[in-house]
C-alpha cells in the first residue's frame, strides 16, 4: 500500500485575493487518498510564498523524508503552483526527491513522469505560476515607480514619519512627533560641525530617538526630509530627485548643506563628547612640542583624584588640569563685554553685517553665472552624444553630476534670497548676543561640560595652543578678535591715553587669548 504525506501550501495574499482555503485542500486531497487506497502518514500545512523552497514546513519536511529514506512513497498537492512556482527549483526538487524514493504529485494536474512527453505539460504547469508571479511583480514595480515620480512615498515612513491611506486608498506619509522634532535637531546639529555624525546620533537616542548606527546614516542621506523623492536608475531611466507631495522637516539648503558636512566639503575634526567635568578642554589644545591633540585623564593620589592635560606621544606634555583651566578662564574674562563697549560693538557689527548683505545681488549673479554654464555642459554633452563622441553612459554621468550641483546651487540661490529678511531683525540678535558676551564668564563657569566646549569651538573654531602660561591661536572668531581691541582701547583710555576709534580695524589685540604666529 502507498503511503502519502499531504503538503497544503497557501500564501496570505492567495487566501486574501482568491479564496484557497487550507480546510479545502486538506478535504480534496483525503478525499483522493481513500479512492486511490492511499495511507496518509502526515499532513503539512505552510503559509509561504512558493517561490522558494526556503520554506520552513517545507524544510522539515524534507529532512524527514532524509531520515526515513523508504518509507513514504508520495507527496501529495492539489496543484503543482501549490509545490513551486518557480520551474528551475522545482525540477531540482523534483530530481532530489526521486533520489529519495518519493514521487510529488498534483492530484488535480495528474502527470506520469515516467513518460518523457508529460514533462512539457510539467513545464507547462510548473511555468504558467511563475509567469504570474513576474507579470505581477511587474505590474507593483511600476505602479510605485509611478507614483513615485508623482511625488509619493511607497513604502515604511522613515523615522519621524508615519504611514497613512486617504480614503481612496492612496498611501502618504506625513510627520510623526517626537521623532520628527528630534530629526530636525540631528540635522541642525550636523551642519554646525561641532560633533561626528555618530556622536549626534548616540545624543539623539538619549533624547528618545533610538535609531541604530547603519539605518542613521542612511536617513541623513535620504532627501525625503526636504521634501523630495529619490527615484533610482532603471534602464534608460536616469537617477531623479523630484518634489514630493509629503510635508519636508527642513529647508532643501540645509539638507545640502548637511551632506557637505558629511562628504567633508566642509568637515573640520568633530569634537568627542567629554564625560568628565574636569577637563573641558580635552581635544582642543595642541601638543606644543608634537602638535597633537592632548588627551586628559585622572590620577588617584593619596586623598583624592588629580586631573592632567597630557599628550600620547613620547614628548611627555603634561600640565595640570586645575591650572589650565583656571588660566584659560582669566584669559576668557578678556572677551568678556565691558559696559562701555557695547554701543560701539553695536554700531560695528550691525555695519559690517550690513555691508556683507548687500553682496547678495552679486552672489545670486554668480549663482545664476554657474548655474548656466552647467546647463550648457549638458547641452554640449547632448550633441556629442548625438554625433556620437561619447559614450551613453559617459553622458548620464555627465548629465547625473551637473543635475546634482545644479540642484545644490539652487538651494543656495535660495537661502541667499531669504537673507534679507534676516537684516530686520539684525539689532535685536546683535542686543541678545552682546548681552550673552556681557557675561560670558559667568555662562563658562555655570555651563555643563558639553556647553562649554561649544562656547570655546565657537570663539576659537582652530583649536588653542598652550606652553604652560599662556594659550594661543592660530584664528579667533572676527568678534573675539573685536572685542578684545576694543577693551584694550579702553584700557588705554583708563590710563589717561586719548582713545581712537576711528581706525578700529579687525587686528589681533594685545591682550587676551594671542594669536600663534
Amino acid at each position: 500500500m502507498k503511503t502519502a504525506d499531504l503538503y497544503i501550501r497557501v500564501s496570505t495574499d492567495e487566501q486574501a485575493d482568491k479564496g484557497y482555503s487550507q480546510r479545502d485542500q486538506e478535504e480534496r486531497l483525503r478525499k483522493y487518498c481513500d479512492i486511490n487506497c492511499i495511507a496518509i502518514n502526515k499532513v503539512i500545512f505552510e503559509d509561504h510564498s512558493a517561490k522558494t523552497f526556503n520554506r520552513p514546513e517545507w524544510i522539515k519536511l524534507l529532512a524527514d523524508i532524509k531520515r526515513y529514506k523508504g518509507k513514504r512513497s508520495l507527496i501529495l498537492f492539489t496543484k503543482w503552483d501549490r509545490f513551486s512556482r518557480n520551474t528551475g527549483d522545482a525540477y531540482g526538487m523534483i530530481a532530489i526527491l526521486r533520489k529519495y524514493g518519493v514521487e510529488p504529485q498534483a492530484v488535480e494536474q495528474p502527470l506520469d513522469l515516467s513518460v518523457p512527453e508529460n514533462k512539457m505539460m510539467l513545464a507547462f504547469y510548473l511555468a504558467a505560476p511563475e509567469v504570474e508571479n513576474d507579470r505581477r511583480a511587474l505590474n507593483t514595480f511600476n505602479g510605485m515607480r509611478r507614483a513615485k515620480k508623482e511625488g509619493r512615498w511607497m513604502s515604511t515612513a522613515p523615522l519621524g514619519y508615519r504611514n497613512f491611506i486617504t480614503a481612496d486608498g492612496k498611501k502618504y506619509i506625513a510627520p510623526h512627533e517626537p521623532q520628527a522634532g528630534l530629526m530636525k535637531w540631528v540635522f541642525k546639529e550636523i551642519v554646525k560641525n561641532n560633533y561626528g555624525a555618530d556622536q549626534i546620533r548616540k545624543m539623539a537616542n538619549q533624547k528618545g530617538l533610538r535609531c541604530p548606527r547603519m539605518n542613521f546614516w542612511r536617513l541623513i542621506r535620504n532627501p525625503v526630509y526636504c521634501g523630495k523623492i529619490t527615484i533610482p536608475q532603471h534602464k534608460d531611466e536616469d537617477l531623479a530627485i523630484v518634489d514630493g507631495q509629503h510635508e519636508a522637516l527642513i529647508t532643501e539648503t540645509l539638507f545640502y548643506d548637511v551632506q557637505d558636512v558629511l562628504e567633508g566639503r566642509k568637515r573640520k575634526k568633530a569634537l568627542k563628547e567629554v564625560s568628565l567635568d574636569h577637563l573641558p578642554l580635552r581635544g582642543l589644545i595642541h601638543c606644543p612640542q608634537c602638535h597633537r591633540m592632548l588627551t586628559g585623564s585622572k590620577s588617584k593620589g593619596k586623598y583624592k583624584h588629580y586631573y592632567y592635560y597630557h599628550c600620547i606621544s613620547e614628548c611627555g606634555t603634561r600640565f595640570n588640569a586645575l591650572d589650565a583651566n583656571d588660566l584659560f578662564l582669566r584669559q576668557l574674562k578678556e572677551v568678556t563685554v565691558k559696559p562701555a563697549a557695547t554701543e560701539l560693538l553695536k554700531l560695528v557689527i550691525t555695519k559690517v553685517y550690513k555691508s556683507r548683505t548687500q553682496n547678495d545681488l552679486t552672489d545670486k549673479k554668480a549663482i545664476l553665472v554657474d548655474i548656466e554654464s552647467l546647463n550648457a555642459k549638458v547641452s554640449k554633452a547632448r550633441e556629442l552624444l548625438l554625433s556620437s563622441d561619447i559614450d551613453p553612459s559617459d553622458y548620464r554621468a555627465i548629465k547625473a553630476d551637473c543635475e546634482d550641483k545644479i540642484r545644490r546651487l539652487e538651494a543656495k540661490m535660495a537661502r541667499v534670497s531669504a537673507q534679507p529678511l534676516v537684516r530686520m531683525g539684525i539689532e535685536k540678535l546683535v542686543n541678545k548676543v552682546l548681552k550673552e558676551l556681557s557675561k560670558l564668564d559667568e555662562l563658562y563657569i555655570n555651563a555643563n561640560v558639553a556647553d562649554k566646549r561649544r562656547i570655546i569651538c565657537c570663539l576659537y573654531p582652530n583649536k588653542l595652543q598652550f606652553d604652560g602660561e599662556i594659550y594661543r591661536t592660530p584664528k579667533s572668531n572676527t568678534v573675539v578678535d573685536l572685542i578684545l581691541l576694543i577693551n584694550s582701547k579702553l584700557d588705554e583710555n583708563k590710563k589717561g591715553k586719548d582713545v581712537l576709534f576711528e581706525p578700529l580695524s579687525l587686528i589681533v589685540a594685545r591682550r587676551g587669548i594671542e594669536h600663534s604666529s
